[in-house]
């Protein structure tokens, strides 16, 4: 008995040890050499004052100047990366259906002043639904594209030199066969304000 008590006393503290202290310690330090941007969570700092992180979708819509934006895709949670959670809207549910109509309704308003041509049904589907998460940084290229409109009007810049920052922001698909091509709200917004500062 007493045997027995010691050899598992003595696995407790090598496990402890081995899984709970250098296991750790050793995933850290390889994390700070070899990808030291992402292991401290992908921090964006402009002018030395952190606006927030490329993988955290945030908030561009309040305020006097949110026209002269990017809008990330609609959130459940308002942004909030230490809850995050989708709306659990059903395809059957009557809530869901209304919910819908007005995101789109809201969003054609928006942008329709900037792209006269623009319809319901050249809305992608993610300008309208939140993201598994709710703080999905990624936006799609057609959003974007369509977003591009408003940019270039209110920050006075040409159209293709706002499609050309998006094409610059735009990650590849994972491996580059997984997923879809999208583009980093806040990445984009962050080269909008180098390219084109607002007074």
């Amino acid at each position: 008995m007493r045997r027995e008590l010691t050899t598992s006393l003595l696995a407790v503290v090598i496990f402890t040890i081995l899984l709970g202290l250098i296991y750790p310690v050793g995933i850290w330090a390889v994390g700070q050499v070899a990808f030291p941007g992402q292991a401290d969570g992908s921090l964006t700092h402009v002018n030395g004052r952190l606006v927030g992180s490329s993988l955290i979708g945030q908030d561009f819509s309040g305020g006097a100047r949110a026209a002269a934006y990017f809008q990330s895709r609609p959130s459940a949670d308002r942004y909030n990366p230490a809850g995050t959670f989708f709306s659990n809207r059903g395809p059957n549910q009557a809530s869901a259906v209304a919910f819908y109509k007005q995101q789109l309704a809201a969003y054609v308003r928006r942008e329709g002043r900037y792209d006269s041509g623009l319809t319901a049904a050249q809305v992608p589907v993610d300008a309208v639904t939140t993201s598994g998460s709710g703080v999905d940084p990624h936006i799609s290229q057609a959003n974007a594209l369509i977003q591009a409109h408003r940019i270039a009007a209110v920050r006075r810049l040409p159209l293709a030199r706002v499609e050309k920052l998006i094409a610059q922001h735009t990650d590849g698909r994972f491996a580059g066969f997984l997923g879809e091509p999208g583009v980093n709200v806040l990445g984009l917004n962050v080269a909008l304000d180098k390219e084109a500062p607002l007074t």
